[in-house]
């Protein structure tokens, strides 16, 4: 047993693992992850974009994708399809035990499509019904344009997995998506499950770099303070929106909460602890989607305790205290969400590239 078991078992958290490549797969890596407390899986744009250019693993299956006939991004995504398959395949049991708690592996649609409503459906059902696994996550980020086609999916019975939240008014609003999507379903919900991935880390490299740039000491004094007050104010309103009548009425009908997931969780700054945002975001009803490295560090040292509801005034006079030095969190994550979309939008297209480059060698 390890201290990922243990969060699980006392406080209620599903740890994740932020990673995949094939490497892990046939070594049985990722099998001794699960062995030590993972309990489910995220993938993105940048993460294949890391693993299928940086390895040779991938060389035999993209030839014999290439030789085929297939484009390049088609066999790009044969080559993400099977290690999504094959990850599925090791949590499974995971699923099965839980009753469809956890055990899921994220996929990504197309960074290219987050401001478009219709090419996200049209993707997401595509991914959806090629994999065709009850454990499969679908990842659409969390856009103005996305939350239509979260909504849609939901309403489908599909499961999603909202990526790119930074803002807690766009959280709520992937909220009543994921709610009203529930509304206009049919028949029985309990097999229909979603998480919304809340972005940790990124906020706190961009407001401590706008903090740096005020220079005062009570601007100096919220430096490392702001990711985690805004965690803590996403579960607060997690908790306020699934309660309630109209709650209550989807519940009768087998619908789960969406789980707040903390994504972006290793810590950028080498002066924070290395397990900080894994250490104080803990509580009953979320996942923590975590980098591998962090992972083994929270395994060794990380600190088992409920935090996330703990100060919770404290983390409301954290961002009230952002305003009085005038550091406007709205437009920081809002900036915080363009340039996420862009920097998976830029792996995607990188490794295209890479790919289309090794296409002309082979051709």
């Amino acid at each position: 047993m390890t201290r990922l078991h243990d969060l699980h078992t006392e406080q209620g958290q599903s740890p994740w693992l932020d990673n995949l490549r094939r490497g892990w797969i046939t070594s049985g890596q990722l099998e001794r992850w699960v062995e030590n407390g993972v309990r489910g899986l995220t993938s993105n744009p940048s993460i294949f974009q890391k693993a299928i250019a940086g390895s040779e693993a991938y060389d035999h299956e993209f030839r014999d994708a290439i030789s085929s006939g297939a484009s390049v991004e088609d066999s790009y995504w044969r080559l993400v399809t099977s290690d999504i398959e094959a990850a599925l395949a090791i949590l499974r049991p995971v699923y099965d035990s839980s009753d469809g708690r956890d055990g899921y592996v994220s996929v990504e649609v197309d960074p290219g499509l987050a401001r478009d409503t219709a090419g996200t459906e049209t993707a997401a059902r595509a991914l959806w019904d090629s994999i065709d696994e009850p454990n499969l996550y679908v990842k659409i980020p969390g856009t103005a344009e996305g939350l239509p086609a979260i909504e849609q999916m939901i309403s489908e019975k599909r499961n999603i997995n909202v990526t790119l939240l930074f803002a807690l008014d766009r959280y709520r609003d992937v909220m009543e998506a994921y709610i009203s999507g529930l509304e206009r379903a049919d028949g029985d919900l309990s097999r229909v499950s979603s998480v919304a991935s809340f972005f940790i880390s990124r906020v706190d490299t961009a407001v401590d770099r706008a903090l740096d740039a005020v220079g005062t000491p009570e601007a100096a004094a919220l430096r490392g303070k702001t990711a985690i007050a805004n965690g803590k104010l996403a579960y607060a309103a997690f908790l306020e929106t699934f309660r309630g009548p109209r709650w209550e009425a989807l519940v009768e009908r087998g619908a789960r909460v969406q789980r707040p997931l903390w994504a972006s969780t290793s810590t950028k700054d080498p002066s924070f602890p290395d397990t900080l945002y894994v250490d104080t975001l803990i509580g009953p009803d979320t996942v923590n989607t975590i980098p591998d490295a962090t992972l083994e560090a929270f395994i060794d040292h990380g600190t088992v305790r409920r935090s996330i509801d703990a100060d919770v005034d404290q983390a409301r006079a954290v961002v009230d205290g952002l305003a009085a030095v005038g550091v406007d969190l709205v437009g920081v994550t809002d900036q915080l969400e363009a340039e996420g979309v862009a920097s998976f939008e830029k792996a995607f297209t990188e490794l295209i590239g890479t790919l289309a480059d090794k296409a002309r060698l082979l051709g």
